[in-house]
C-alpha cells in the first residue's frame, strides 16, 4: 500500500505492508518507515505488487533501506532486476546436501564453532565483547579469500555500522 499525507507542510509518501486483512475494506499494516503525521482512516492506494527490491551486480556497495530505495546520497539507482520481499525459499532438490565447513579465517572460530557453507550467521552477545569486529573481519574474508558476496542487514542502532 502508498499512503501520501503531510507533516508540517511537507508532503510526504510511505510504504505499507498488509499484515492482515480487518473486513470492510479496512487493513492491517506494517509501516516500512516512519509513521509521524499518521492518523486512522487515512486514504491509502494499493500498489497491485509486493514491495521489490533490486537485485544484481549494480546493488553491490550500496546502502538501501527496507523497500530497496537508496539511502547512500549517490545517483538513484535504476536496477534491470528487482525481487519481492517475500519469495518462496528453494526446493530441497535445489540445495546442497553435503556438509562443509566454511573456513572463516578466524582461527577461534573455526575450531570452536565452526560455520557451515552456503548457511546464515548471526551473532549475539553483550556490548563491547566484539560482535561487529567479527562481523567485519568475515565480510573482509569472503569478499578476498572466497570471491564471495556477502550482506549486512544492519537493525536499530547496528544500520550505523554498514557504512
Amino acid at each position: 500500500l502508498d499512503i501520501n499525507f503531510e507533516v508540517n507542510g511537507v508532503q510526504k509518501s510511505l510504504v505499507l505492508e498488509v499484515a492482515a486483512h480487518l473486513g470492510g475494506n479496512r487493513v492491517r499494516a506494517i509501516a516500512m518507515d516512519m509513521t509521524e503525521g499518521l492518523v486512522r482512516n487515512q486514504i491509502v492506494k494499493a500498489r497491485g505488487k509486493m514491495i521489490e527490491v533490486p537485485v544484481g551486480e549494480e546493488v553491490l556497495g550500496r546502502i538501501f533501506n527496507v523497500v530497496g530505495e537508496s539511502i547512500d546520497n549517490l545517483e538513484p539507482l535504476k536496477p534491470s532486476l528487482t525481487w519481492p520481499i517475500h519469495r518462496k525459499a528453494p526446493s530441497f532438490e535445489q540445495q546442497s546436501t553435503k556438509t562443509e565447513m566454511f573456513e572463516t579465517g578466524i582461527k577461534v572460530i573455526d575450531l570452536l564453532a565452526p560455520y557451515s557453507k552456503g548457511g546464515k550467521v548471526g551473532l549475539f552477545g553483550g556490548a563491547g565483547v566484539g560482535k561487529t569486529v567479527i562481523i567485519m573481519e568475515l565480510i573482509h574474508n569472503v569478499a578476498y579469500k572466497h570471491n564471495g558476496y556477502s550482506v549486512f542487514a544492519g537493525v536499530g542502532e547496528r544500520t550505523r555500522e554498514g557504512n
